[in-house]
């Protein structure tokens, strides 16, 4: 039986502590706040809630170059593995993910707040608060020589994966519901 060590436990305990505040912030913040209903439209989409549809795609879409870039760094894709220009993806195409990201949860937490009266507004709004806690979390181990090897690539699939809850209860309900043209 294998015993994780107590520093193994403090070097996972900072930046896992960390995305657990952020989440919580967020999640208190989105509860608390009154929201106000104000979005701001941008020219060319039908309404708000086109364009979060359409950013969140797009977010998605760099999420899943994430994933195979991630997947090449760590020689799993051996077609790519080596290539110069991998790293440079993988951090330009995770700054452009959440860049997307932004304006999103900016309407979302203003806007709307963290609402619990559907099932899916709810598991939308907790997937929210995880999203960007493993993004604090994923963040603060990248800068940590010290971090266990498995701790990146986990953190980084719930990353992936709150990005891929937020997109099925957002943008694939919005595109179902409403059609991809609105």
């Amino acid at each position: 039986m294998s015993t994780v060590s107590v520093p193994t436990v403090g070097r996972i305990a900072i930046p896992l502590a960390t995305g657990a505040a952020v989440a919580v912030v967020l999640g208190v913040y989105g509860r608390i706040h009154e929201p106000t209903g104000v979005a701001v439209n941008v020219a060319g989409f039908s309404s708000p809630q086109s364009v979060k549809a359409w950013l969140a795609t797009v977010a998605l879409v760099l999420a899943l170059v994430q994933v195979v870039s991630a997947l090449a760094l760590f020689g799993h894709l051996r077609p790519l593995a080596g290539r110069p220009w991998i790293g440079p993806l993988h951090r330009w195409s995770g700054r452009a993910a959440v860049a997307v990201t932004i304006p999103v949860v900016a309407h979302c937490l203003y806007a709307l707040g963290l609402q619990y009266d559907q099932p899916r507004v709810l598991i939308h709004s907790l997937l929210g608060c995880l999203f960007y806690g493993a993004f604090a979390t994923k963040m603060l181990t990248l800068s940590r020589d010290d971090a266990p090897r498995w701790l990146l690539p986990v953190i980084g699939g719930v990353v992936f994966a709150g990005l891929v809850g937020l997109w099925l209860t957002s943008s694939l309900w919005f595109f179902t519901t409403f059609g991809i043209i609105r």
